[in-house]
């Protein structure tokens, strides 16, 4: 027996020894961990003396047991945990030889020091495995199941459990009976009047499963060995042991993890005013407006006469109801806009039709000298979308403007396209 509980010592001392040198050696970086808190279910299985003679399956005598555990990690693998359990463990003979059953209540506190590789394998691991190994303290009151009501069990050699004991002259009378399963009878040793409580050194590891942040599901088993052969109350042999299986659940009480959006103030992005009218971004319908020109509801400068051309910008603001207006929200003569229309649009087609067919930086040179003549800048009459052709800005796309625009084209340094070089080549014969 002596041996055998020395073996079990040194089995445990050595997995304590493995489990902290292991953790030692990867302190490399320290990490700062916050407590987590563990909760779970464990199933008991006893493997000591009673049970161990049965001809039915061994875990009929497994019990449920549920246990909390609060853990402390040092760096990247080494932790302390402190925990206790509540739950039950059993164990029935069912043989010729012996009838022995017990239930008993347990309650137990242990002290673990584990080694999580979370850390190792990988800084956000999916699944990781644990190892851990201690000592605890349990207590413990064995209960037999020894008869139903008030009739006491007496097992025959056939099997069966009856109200008398095994004679020829109780074999007509006694009658069958079942076990009711209640262990109502206290047990106690005859000889000895041992003490219901015990040292215990659990030992065992798992598998944690990381599903979230803060969030960990662990499945993993211990092996506690016993310094008490007395749990099931019959001493024969080496220490009472059990194996302990368990699921839980485990949140670590640290802060969240920062990241680039946790700077950002959406309520502020939200409710941006980049042209300070007054209203914000997101119900601004004219964005940019300049500052000082007062806004609608909506951000648009007014308009008072209805011509499209907001006031800050409308020379004449008073604009007859349905007049065509200009850029700058002047009434257009119609008949002399479309006399000069017809005119520019038959230079411009002649103009372009030679050039389609010579092209070259003197013709437009030529077309540029006669139109400089002819009319006079506007720097608000190019279209928005070739304005950035206007490389001076005098309002006046020249031929050299689109000789470097269309330079700039090839070397990606502007926004023209194709379709917006062949619009601003059409538009400097058109101004």
């Amino acid at each position: 027996m002596k041996s055998k509980f020395m073996l079990s010592k040194k089995a445990i001392l050595l997995l304590l020894v493995s489990v902290t040198s292991i953790a030692m050696k990867a302190q490399d970086e320290p990490i700062k961990h916050k407590p987590s808190l563990t909760i779970g279910v464990s199933a008991l299985k006893f493997t000591g003396d009673v049970g161990k003679q049965t001809d039915v399956s061994p875990m009929l005598d497994t019990r449920l047991g549920y246990y909390l555990a609060v853990e402390q990690r040092f760096g990247k693998i080494l932790g302390v945990s402190l925990g206790g359990l509540y739950g039950k463990m059993a164990g029935t003979d069912n043989s010729k030889t012996s009838h022995r059953n017990f239930e008993s209540v347990i309650m137990q506190g242990e002290l673990l020091i584990t080694a999580n590789f979370d850390k190792v394998i990988h800084d956000d691991p999916t699944v990781s495995p644990f190892l851990n190994a201690g000592v605890g303290y349990m207590m413990f009151d064995p209960k037999g199941d020894l008869k139903r009501g008030s009739v006491s069990y007496n097992y025959w050699d056939d099997g069966s459990i009856r109200d008398q004991v095994e004679t020829p002259a109780n074999q007509l009378t006694a009658t069958v009976i079942k076990r009711d399963y209640t262990y109502e009878s206290k047990l106690k040793d005859s000889t000895t009047n041992y003490t219901r409580a015990s040292l215990m050194f659990p030992m065992g590891g798992g598998i944690n499963f990381h599903i979230g942040e803060r969030w960990v599901a662990s499945v993993g088993a211990n092996y506690v060995m016993c310094l008490s052969d007395y749990i099931d109350n019959y001493k024969s042999g080496g220490n009472d042991s059990y194996v302990q299986a368990n699921v839980g659940i485990q949140y670590e009480f640290r802060k969240k993890k920062k990241t680039q959006s946790d700077n950002v103030d959406f309520y502020a992005v939200d409710h941006d005013d980049n042209d300070h009218d007054g209203i914000g971004d997101d119900k601004d319908r004219c964005l940019g407006t300049p500052k000082g020109v007062l806004v609608d509801n909506h951000g648009c400068p007014f308009d008072s006469d209805g011509d499209g051309v907001a006031d800050y910008m409308d020379k004449e603001p008073k604009s007859k109801k349905g007049a065509k207006v200009d850029g700058f929200g002047m009434t257009i003569d119609e008949n002399e806009l479309a006399k000069h229309q017809l005119e520019w649009d038959s230079l411009a087609v002649e103009r372009s039709d030679k050039f389609n067919e010579a092209p070259s930086l003197e013709y437009l040179k030529e077309i540029e000298n006669k139109a400089k003549t002819t009319t006079k800048a506007n720097v608000n009459t190019i279209p928005p979308a070739l304005k950035q052709g206007d490389i001076n800005s005098d309002g006046y796309i020249s031929a050299d403007e689109i000789t470097k625009t269309i330079d700039a084209f090839f070397e990606g340094t502007n926004d023209f396209t194709v379709d917006t070089i062949n619009q601003l080549i059409d538009y400097f014969f058109e101004q």
